[in-house]
């Protein structure tokens, strides 16, 4: 991949080599995708590798993030349930939803946890926007959403919103894991069984969902050229 002007990026890494770039060619199971990232995160911070985004599927699954509430999980039988120790609630995560687990050596690029959760927001962003999709953040919500004017309006008088991706991280010696998940064409209907992020008042949607029928291999190419114009260069791991 070509890399970006390092001015416009938010997140450069000047004079390391590029970031890896992974791409799961089947659905990983959680524990191992957790333990996967145990061992690059000791990697990347004993300067023993280079930084790496991996992405993956997952089979169907829930996962609780170091804030979740028990009562959020209305459906504990349905799909297997990881503790995880990123932040955040409850998410599900399974097949049709592009999940990418960024390990990034924060000394080396801009020590702000709150400015690279901003960042990895801003990917999201403008992958979406390639599509013609506009994704905005919310002070007072997680994650990124997307207004549907169609649907009826919200008690309050508001337009309804829905959630189209979530993020979750975990920072060890500045090093970050965990990430985003981002929905292509999952099955929505299995959101039902927790309350996704703990927030009830809104629903979740997909490209697929907002009339997109697009392929995962085209939201990978989208993913990764947003993710150059913030973070940097890449290069295909060998």
């Amino acid at each position: 991949m070509l890399r970006t002007d390092l001015e416009h990026q938010m997140f450069p890494l000047i004079d390391s080599p590029p970031v890896r770039w992974r791409i799961a060619d089947c659905p990983v199971p959680y524990d191992e995708a957790v333990a996967t990232m145990e061992a690059e995160v000791a990697a990347i911070a004993n300067g023993q590798a280079p930084e790496l985004v991996w992405l993956v599927e997952h089979p169907p699954l829930y996962t609780a993030g170091t804030s979740a509430n028990a009562a959020d999980l209305i459906e504990p039988d349905r799909f297997p349930v990881f503790a995880t120790g990123r932040g955040g609630e409850y998410t599900y995560h399974g097949p049709g939803q592009r999940v990418a687990y960024v390990m990034l050596d924060l000394k080396r690029r801009r020590q702000d946890i709150r400015a690279f959760v901003a960042a990895l927001e801003e990917v999201i962003i403008r992958t979406l926007d390639s599509m013609n999709v506009r994704g905005e953040r919310r002070e007072d919500r997680v994650g990124v959403w997307v207004r549907r004017p169609e649907k009826p309006l919200l008690p309050d008088g508001t337009v309804t919103e829905d959630k189209i991706a979530a993020l979750g991280i975990r920072v060890r010696k500045w090093v970050t894991f965990h990430g985003l998940s981002l929905n292509v064409d999952p099955d929505l209907s299995h959101f039902s069984g927790i309350v996704p992020c703990g927030i009830s008042a809104y629903g979740v949607t997909s490209l697929v969902d907002l009339g997109l029928p697009v392929m995962m291999t085209d939201v990978d190419i989208r993913l990764r050229e947003a993710f150059e114009q913030v973070f940097g260069e890449t290069a295909n791991e060998v």
